[in-house]
């Protein structure tokens, strides 16, 4: 799968609002645009989480869309799923590109901190992440980044940057101004009445490859 690290990253909520399944409403996000998915769930038990990571792996390959995994890298591994996220308390991104292989593609959180992002790519991570740069319901005590930390990164990195946290429509174009490759967004996509439309808002403000 030839991926771009560009564009929408949309995270899946830890509940579904409605009737729609979670795999039914990732589906109306890669409609939407999303080339990114990442299933984000540290409530269900084990088994559970199989059964739906496999499904949405489903819909994403259907759709030539790369399937990540937060912070479960034996869960990864176990589904073939595309990559990992990983946290401050997970494996190393050299630990998770041997599991995974050469082509997976590893994630590193690294909040506000640049050092900790120089040091995620020498290890072999494929983008890095920061913020929160907004308020965020989903994690509402998250440290604040800066959006110039975003511009920083793009001089001093060669892997792409992700900004997340609060990250709305209007909000966005200041963070793909500054630097970020793509957004990551929850609530923005998945709590609003048509998941399509939502993800949509989102992509097309990146600009076109040939701009």
């Amino acid at each position: 799968m030839s991926v771009s690290l560009r564009g929408l990253y949309a995270i899946t909520p830890e509940t579904t609002p409605g009737p729609a399944s979670l795999a039914e409403m990732v589906a109306q996000a890669i409609q939407g645009g999303a080339c990114l998915i990442q299933y984000r769930d540290k409530g269900a038990d084990a088994r559970t989480r199989y059964e739906r990571a496999a499904a949405l792996l489903v819909v994403c390959r259907g759709a030539a869309v790369p399937l990540i995994v937060n912070d479960d890298l034996l869960l990864a591994a176990d589904l073939g799923a595309d990559g990992v996220h990983l946290g401050r308390d997970d494996p190393d991104p050299s630990q998770a590109r041997e599991r995974l292989g050469a082509e997976a593609i590893v994630g590193v959180s690294c909040y506000d901190d640049l050092d900790r992002a120089q040091s995620a790519e020498q290890s072999g991570a494929s983008y890095v992440a920061f913020g929160s740069f907004f308020p965020s319901p989903t994690k509402p005590s998250a440290v604040r980044a800066d959006p110039r930390l975003l511009t920083q990164a793009r001089r001093r990195l060669r892997v792409p940057a992700v900004a997340i946290g609060g990250i709305t429509p209007e909000n966005a174009p200041l963070l793909i101004a500054a630097g970020a490759s793509m957004l990551a967004v929850v609530t923005g996509i998945f709590a609003q009445p048509d998941i399509a439309a939502a993800a949509r808002a989102y992509q097309t403000l990146f600009p076109k490859e040939n701009d």
